[in-house]
């Protein structure tokens, strides 16, 4: 999967525009992540932001990747100091002429984006590349403030930008083969694995990821306990479990995602304001960002977070679950949303889907991926887990087939 995704990638070497000079808008952890990645592979990048404290902040941000690379000793203090004056920081807009190539990451706001993506339009070179970093938002909905949306695509990098291998290169209804081929080839040159999709809601890893974790809240309203749900997936082959990968990624970011995500599939998930996720997020315990979440967290030794059962945390439910039906809660809404995004051909390849979930979401990699894991069971299996679990959950469990 991994030769024949990059071996897509680089056949579209032809069709791109060579960027020299890159730029990101948005100072914040993914524009300081997203201009280190691209310093550190030789690419110089422009760091707009609106106020000077904003660009303290991501110039830190990218400080803080560089000396843990120098600790690990990935990279020599002088090669730090190398690295970090390829990263430009500037609040002018006259400075974005001078990139082919723009990274917007502000704000998950579509009216912001808009306004942002429109001023910075008229200020760029008529034949550069545009593309947003957004991780929900429609970029053909983001085209509608442009003058040349053919020129506009998605960049969507994940977060931490330096340790996550995938990006997905979003094409809108009118975007170019020349801007989709160019964004390739930028993510290719910082080092990432890019795979193409088709514009939806949530695009391809997210779409799935919210079917996941919709799974995950029928669960919990069924009086499962989120702590033996994060263990059972943990054993399962996750890196983390859905309680404790919800406080990571921001109780608010999955909130907003989740809304969106309602309103474009409500059949499947539909958001339910009694999910435990919105009483944490009207209790602003966001998660890792904020110390509370699920879990509580507090720095350990080595200055890293440190999970625990707080009296701050939600209750724990106590109905006894079987691990299997933990395990066929969450992953029958992944495996069928995967379909469901393969049979609309929002992605072409499934290799590219199932190793977009490995690399994006950490998917177990001996499992091989969502479709390969359906393969593996067997349609008959998913058939009658798919009986068993529709009447009392709905259409998230309702069966897709490979070929719908």
């Amino acid at each position: 999967a991994d030769q024949a995704v990059k071996k897509a990638a680089k056949a579209y070497k032809n069709k791109s525009i060579p960027v020299q000079t890159g730029a990101v808008l948005g100072a914040g952890i993914m524009g300081g992540g997203i201009a280190v990645q691209a310093a550190m592979s030789k690419l110089p990048m422009i760091m707009k932001d609106l106020s000077q404290d904003a660009l303290h902040k991501g110039m830190n941000e990218a400080l803080s990747v560089l000396e843990k690379a120098v600790e690990k000793k990935k990279l020599t203090v002088r090669a730090l100091g190398e690295t970090l004056l390829k990263i430009k920081p500037t609040l002018e807009d006259k400075e974005l002429t001078q990139a082919q190539l723009v990274i917007e990451a502000v704000t998950e706001n579509l009216a912001i984006k808009q306004r942002v993506l429109a001023a910075t339009e008229s200020v760029m070179a008529p034949e550069a590349i545009l593309t947003s970093n957004t991780s929900t938002i429609s970029i053909t909905q983001l085209s509608e403030s442009l003058q040349r949306p053919e020129n506009f695509c998605g960049m969507h990098f994940f977060n931490p930008v330096p340790r996550m291998p995938l990006v997905e290169i979003i094409r809108g209804k009118k975007s170019s083969d020349t801007a989709v081929a160019t964004a390739v080839q930028v993510a290719l040159q910082m080092g990432k694995t890019p795979v193409v999709v088709n514009d939806c809601p949530g695009f391809l890893v997210n779409r799935v990821l919210f079917a996941y974790f919709t799974g995950f809240n029928r669960l919990l309203q069924k009086g499962a306990d989120f702590v033996q749900i994060d263990q059972v997936m943990e054993r399962y082959g996750w890196p983390m479990g859905p309680a404790y990968l919800l406080d990571v990624v921001g109780i608010d970011t999955a909130v907003h995602a989740s809304s969106v995500m309602s309103q474009a599939f409500p059949d499947r998930m539909g958001f339910d304001s009694t999910f435990t996720l919105n009483q944490l997020f009207q209790e602003k315990k966001y998660g890792q960002k904020t110390g509370q979440g699920f879990y509580g967290y507090s720095v350990d030794a080595k200055g890293k977070p440190k999970k625990e059962i707080t009296e701050q945390s939600p209750p724990r439910g106590t109905k006894s679950i079987t691990p299997d039906e933990i395990i066929d809660s969450l992953m029958l809404p992944f495996i069928f949303e995967s379909r469901r995004c393969l049979n609309e051909g929002i992605v072409q390849d499934p290799l590219a889907l199932d190793l977009a979930m490995i690399l994006g979401l950490g998917y177990p990699t001996h499992r091989g991926g969502p479709l390969c894991t359906g393969e593996t069971l067997g349609e008959s299996a998913l058939k009658e887990k798919s009986m068993r679990l529709e009447p009392e959950s709905g259409a998230l469990y309702h069966y897709i087939s490979p070929t719908a």
